[in-house]
Order: structure tokens, then sequence, then C-alpha cells
């Protein structure tokens, strides 16, 4: 169902869509055209809905009215439920720490069978000179955003998996039961993995306090990689898709480094700015176990085998 509160260029958007795709829900027309005689006092021309890429599970438009430009998100609401809620909310807190340049959440909902959110256009730039040195800068300042426990106020995702994000004082307590403990049950019960890695992977666990040093939670982006952030209109970085919780601030930077994409003066800058603990460099294989093992139950592959290497060197 859409609200009546749904504002009427989003509901103009959503039937230029519909008839463009030549969707014949009739039932779903006719709840549109009741929100929009409910809000035909407002006169908000749909330029077009021009379809963009958007990974596997949405739909994205870019949309043209007479407001200006919006992005706009689709998915299956019954299959992903809260999805954009949860995204909503995540884009909203990193936009409150005013670090980096992060698209403004506008409205999220369901119409139909179908979820949305709608935030923002970003347009696409060229770098400035100084564009790492001032992405990296930028991220060491989000970092320094804290709370008093590890984790977020919901649950939310990564990718399509659930991220759970219990409140716990610890983050070794926090890691090994929010993150790593879900996703390899959910390979096991996959048949992703066997007995012997689930049992590295507990060894592991108990491990972790001796592991990571103590730091006090910091807001991340959650999955920083390459394909999450872009050059925006003014040179600088401008990031989106997040899977936000606080967390120990070496998670983003290990996931930064794990598919490529990100300049050495991004890392260079980061540390000069906010220094991690000694022996950080040690610990990226084990901050990279859960975005490793996400994409193992998302996608398998090759994926093991880079789960076996870091099990093993334990």
């Amino acid at each position: 169902m859409i609200n009546i509160r749904t504002p009427v260029f989003l509901i103009f958007a959503f039937v230029s869509i519909l008839i463009r795709e030549k969707m014949t829900d009739e039932i779903l027309l006719g709840e549109l055209a009741t929100a929009i005689t409910y809000q035909s006092g407002m006169k908000i021309h749909i330029n077009y809905a021009e379809k963009m890429p958007g990974g596997d599970i949405n739909e994205t438009y870019k949309l043209s009215t007479g407001e200006g430009l919006f992005f706009l998100k689709l998915n299956n609401a019954k299959c992903y439920p809260e999805m954009f809620t949860r995204e909503f909310n995540g884009l909203s807190a990193l936009r409150e720490s005013n670090t980096l340049n992060v698209p403004t959440p506008l409205y999220h909902g369901t119409v139909g069978e179908k979820a949305f959110l709608l935030t923002e256009f970003m347009e696409k730039g060229g770098a400035n000179p100084d564009f790492w040195e001032n992405f990296g800068a930028g991220l060491s300042r989000m970092h320094r955003n804290t709370q008093p426990h590890f984790g977020f106020s919901e649950t939310n995702y990564i990718g399509t998996l659930k991220q759970y994000n219990t409140l716990y004082n610890s983050w070794s307590v926090f890691y090994a039961f929010n993150r790593l403990q879900p996703l390899t049950k959910a390979a096991y019960d996959k048949h992703l993995i066997d007995k012997d890695m689930v049992a590295k992977m507990e060894k592991l666990w108990r491990h972790l306090p001796n592991i990571f040093p103590e730091e006090p939670p910091a807001l991340l982006h959650g999955d920083l990689w390459s394909g999450n952030f872009m050059v925006g209109k003014d040179g600088k970085a401008c990031i989106f898709d997040p899977a936000v919780y606080y967390g120990h601030r070496e998670m983003d930077l290990a996931m930064a480094r794990l598919f490529g994409g990100f300049d050495t003066r991004f890392y260079y800058t980061y540390q000069a700015m906010f220094p991690l603990a000694p022996e950080w460099q040690q610990r990226i294989s084990v901050c990279q176990l859960y975005p490793l093992l996400a994409h193992l139950l998302l996608f398998g592959g090759n994926y093991y085998n880079n789960v076996k290497e870091i099990l093993n060197a334990f």
C-alpha cells in the first residue's frame, strides 16, 4: 500500500515506471490513482525515469522531475523486508557525521510488492588533485564518531544478508557473535564449509581478545569497497550503499584493501590523521574474514579458499 502522504512527484514517478514496464496490476494502479487524487494540489512534472545499473537485487532509476533529479531504488519487499528502511537509517547516520559526502535519503516505503528508496541524485565529476588525501582524512574524521557500545540500533543488511548489530561492550565479543558466528553457521548449513573449518573458526573466536587492541566503537560505513564510492561533482568522494554500525575502525580499512580501487594516498593520509594501533597489518586478514564469508554465501567460488587460507594461518 502507498501511504497517502507519499510525495506526489514520487507517485508520478512510479506511474511512469509502471507504464514503461507495461505492468497491468489494476489494484496497484488504483492505489496510485487514489494517492494522486488525494495530493492533486501539487503539480510535479516528471520528464523521464531513466533505468540505471543497480546490481543484482535492485532496480535503479534516475528520475527527472520539475523539482530536479532524484535516485530511485526498487526491490522485492517480501524478499528483502525493511532493507531500504535500514539503508535510509544508515545513510542518515553517515550524513549526520558531517564528514564525507553522502546522498541525502528522502523517502522510503512500499508500493504493492515493491519496496522503494528515494535519495538525492549525485552527479559524477572529475577527481580533485587531492581526492585521495581528502577521502582518507574524511574517513578518519567519520571514525572519530563514537557511542558507548559496539553495534547499532537495529539489524540491517550487508548485500542481501542480515547483519546483526546487538550491542556489546567488547569488540571481540561483538565480532564473534554478530559477525563471524552467524555467517559460519549459515555457510555450514549450506554445505559451503565443513566441520574442520568450523572448528578452526571457533578457535579463532576464542583468540580474538588477544588479536584486537581495545578501541572505542567507531562509526563505520560497513561495506567500503570501490563499488560503493564515486567521485562527486565537487571532485570529492561520495559514499553510498552502506551497512552501517559502530565497530572497530580497521574493518572499513580492511574492506577497502580487499578488492582494490583505493590509492595508497588514501591509507597514508588516514594513518597520518588517525594512526592505527601497532601491528594493524597483521589484523587485516582477520577483519576481512567477515566480508569474505559474506561473499562465500552470496557468490561461492574461490571465496572458500580465501577463508580457508586465513583460518589456516591461525
